[in-house]
């Protein structure tokens, strides 16, 4: 019974969570021979020289990195490219992929009204019941891991956090098969000395949410808060917040789950005011249906897609200094720009980049724009497919050098740029691009 029931919800969740991931890395086509002394302005993840760093395209060099699976656990795969804008081959761990815990020495805790939790040791600790006014913190030592397993659980909270992560190595929260958690807070957030505790889940360390189970979160402010890097690898979330769904500092790693955030702000938020140079947003599986009033992924550094399926609507679909995307599906419908490459970091040059995948984008009506970069423009491969009156707006360099491009439903080599008011777009390899009444566009992609 125990090898059937697991088959089946492996299965689910392979669909839900790993397919999208195998388009990771596709390549740039071979009319792009020499891309990466073109793509002068992209820096290298991890390189802050001054000027640039030559980077090729992403390939189709991927990694599978798979869970533990010596005690039978259900585990997923996370494909993703070793050559992107980011290096993804170590973003996930073995336990991060492992959708089921240990639980054999696990202790056991249930809540009760009023009396809050405290975590000081390494451990997997197993939760639940239903109870108002708790919060579980878990204060253990700098190489503590901590897991922490939501088993039918419910807190309700006026003004703390539900989960509260005050110091460990990292923390695990790992939903149980079949089960639904819900956490929410009501009031406004209280601080934690200079510590302002904005979160349903605060963390100030490494954390990683996966498991078979629901987790839903509701928030008069953010649902999930992380101070390092957030990671999610399974198990079906669901956020209503009012402020951002879910934002880190360092960096937000997805490579499964089915994933829905409703936001008055961003849905998926990677920033740090001290320290531009970090804040990145890695997709590559899982599903996400993304409803943002402001930004729906906005990374300081890099937003990076190899996989999964995502629909957005917001405000602004994706913002980013460097968005590439390389696999998946991408669906936008956006009020103002679908796809924003600004300058929000100073390590890296502003670029957006289609290797591969699907991309999607409608927008509303007034000064809007499809993809809109403040600096160069790459479509290497992939369909792009976008629905409004200003496909592309570039202030830089635009290259086309494979894929589709389709503007209002008519296939098109040109990449058009807005400001030059309706200035002929670039076509691409060996051939010309423009619009009726414009100055034409230079063959073989070039600006």
């Amino acid at each position: 019974m125990r090898k059937k029931r697991t088959a089946a919800l492996l299965a689910l969740l392979m669909a839900a969570s790993m397919t999208a991931c195998a388009a990771a890395g596709t390549a740039a086509s071979a009319e792009s021979e020499g891309l990466a002394a073109k793509l002068g302005s992209a820096l290298s993840v991890g390189t802050e020289t001054a000027g640039t760093t030559e980077t090729a395209a992403a390939s189709e060099n991927t990694v599978t990195v798979t869970g533990d699976t010596e005690d039978g656990a259900i585990v997923t795969e996370a494909n993703v490219t070793a050559d992107g804008a980011i290096d993804a081959t170590d973003l996930f761990s073995n336990r991060d992929l492992r959708q089921e815990a240990d639980t054999s020495e696990a202790q056991s805790i249930t809540v009760s009204d009023g009396k809050n939790v405290t975590i000081e040791e390494a451990g997997v600790y197993v939760l639940s019941g239903t109870a108002n006014e708790v919060t579980v913190t878990v204060y253990a030592t700098d190489d503590a891991k901590v897991q922490l397993v939501l088993d039918g659980l419910t807190i309700v909270n006026t003004d703390a956090p539900c989960i509260y992560v005050k110091n460990a190595d990292k923390v695990f929260i790992t939903t149980t098969e079949g089960s639904e958690n819900t956490l929410s807070v009501t009031g406004t957030f209280t601080t934690d000395g200079s510590t302002n505790t904005d979160a349903v889940i605060f963390s100030k360390d490494d954390l990683t949410l996966n498991g078979l189970g629901t987790l839903i979160i509701e928030s008069t402010d953010n649902g999930i808060s992380g101070k390092d890097d957030l990671k999610i690898t399974g198990g079906t979330l669901v956020i209503t917040a009012a402020d951002c769904g879910i934002e880190a500092h360092d960096s937000i790693r997805i490579s499964g789950g089915n994933i829905t955030v409703t936001a008055g702000n961003d849905a998926l938020h990677a920033e740090y005011d001290d320290d531009n140079t970090v804040g990145y947003i890695y997709i590559c599986g899982g599903s996400l249906i993304i409803k943002a009033g402001d930004d729906g992924i906005h990374a300081t550094t890099i937003a990076q897609i190899d996989g999964g399926e995502i629909t957005v609507s917001a405000a602004e679909g994706i913002e980013a200094t460097w968005v590439q995307v390389n696999g998946g599906s991408v669906s936008i419908t956006a009020g103002d720009d679908g796809i924003n490459a600004a300058r929000k970091s100073t390590a890296y040059s502003v670029l957006f980049e289609m290797n591969g995948g699907e991309l999607s984008i409608v927008m509303g009506q007034g000064d809007t724009d499809g993809i809109d970069s403040n600096g160069d423009l790459y479509i290497n491969g992939g369909t792009v497919n976008i629905t409004g009156q200003s496909p592309f707006d570039y202030d830089g360099t635009a290259r086309y050098n494979g894929g589709t491009i389709i503007v209002n439903g008519e296939e098109t080599n040109s990449i058009t740029n807005q400001l030059m008011g309706g200035m002929g777009g670039f076509g691409g390899p060996g051939g010309m691009g423009g619009n009726p009444g414009g100055n034409g566009g230079w063959g073989g992609g070039h600006h």
